[in-house]
């Protein structure tokens, strides 16, 4: 079976390849990967000459590119996006072009050729800012960003051709991910480059903004698990387990990385930035069999210590995109 996977060159969909070239199974499918490669992905997060993966460089919204792949193709995952919340702030519109248009040009190419299940990964930023309790699938969808509102939209849009046509669509949602190969524009290898390079590192507001850490190996795992065994127009929640401050976690990066406090600048805080998020797995536990595996603690340590380790991979690649930036 030829599995298609969208925007594998990233973080999490790099990784959830990985796993699966890893198989030796009889079932082990082949992995046919399209990736634009813009700032946030990196080949080298792939295996260069695996022999059940193809590489192709290209963008989602090219409709006569991504036609032709869905025809080769059994099944998708659906990495692709934009995904950086202060970028959305200050521009919306590659986030809409990106995770809206290009899942729409995913989701009829894979009508057209009767491709599924369409797994469409997605995001619980789509819920908003809870002050207590944690989100259900069924929850009503409250995003505050232009990033969680394109991924919404992308969200609805994808389950209206599961509603409508009949198409084998299941969407993800997990909470925030960590683990090595994260582009360092997020928390934590941001906040980890920088106090490895010794430079200080910004905290929003007042820092109580609180997450729930995800290990990229366990979101890998419960995409997996909803391939393989979810069901057809069913959403499920990825959850991590370990819900933190923003001031606790730099708390354990200063830590990590043997730092203090005098390192930190108080910044003001982000435009519509959501004091919490958390969701809730139960669904995701009782029909996939799915639980978080990584523990935090150890986690976090070996997050550390690949950046500590890797310059050769992160430094290239904050280069490039304060180039791009204009900075």
């Amino acid at each position: 079976m030829n599995l298609l996977v969208t925007g594998a060159a990233g973080f999490i969909g790099s990784a959830y390849v990985r796993a699966l070239l890893a198989r030796r199974s009889a079932d082990a499918p082949h992995v046919t990967v399209l990736d634009k490669l813009t700032y946030a992905g990196s080949r080298d997060n792939l295996p260069a000459d695996h022999p059940r993966l193809t590489f192709v460089r290209g963008d989602i919204r090219d409709a006569a590119l991504v036609d032709k792949l869905m025809a080769e193709a059994g099944q998708v995952v659906h990495f692709a996006a934009e995904s950086h919340v202060d970028r959305s702030i200050t521009g919306a519109g590659d986030f809409v072009l990106t995770n809206v248009v290009g899942t729409q040009v995913l989701l009829d190419a894979a009508l057209r050729h009767g491709v599924g299940p369409f797994v469409h990964i997605s995001t619980d930023e789509v819920y908003g800012s809870l002050a207590t309790g944690s989100a259900r699938e069924d929850d009503p969808l409250r995003p505050s960003s232009p990033y969680s509102a394109s991924k919404a939209s992308a969200d609805l849009l994808a389950l209206s051709y599961h509603r409508t046509h009949g198409l084998d669509v299941r969407v993800t949602r997990c909470s925030n991910n960590y683990g090595p190969r994260q582009f360092p524009e997020k928390v934590i290898p941001r906040f980890v480059t920088r106090l490895l390079d010794g430079h200080p590192v910004p905290l929003y507001g007042d820092g109580r903004h609180v997450r729930d850490w995800l290990h990229v190996d366990d979101h890998c795992h419960g995409v997996e698990l909803v391939r393989t065994r979810g069901r057809s127009g069913e959403t499920y929640n990825i959850g991590g387990g370990t819900e933190l401050s923003n001031k606790e976690l730099t708390a354990l990066l200063l830590d990590a990385c043997g730092a203090g406090w005098d390192r930190v600048e108080h910044v003001e805080d982000r435009k519509g930035h959501d004091l919490r998020y958390s969701v809730d797995w139960t669904k995701a536990r009782t029909e996939l069999g799915y639980r978080p595996r990584r523990d935090f603690t150890t986690g976090l340590a070996e997050t550390v210590a690949w950046y500590r380790e890797n310059r050769a991979w992160w430094e290239p690649l904050t280069r490039r995109a304060g180039e791009e930036a204009g900075g």
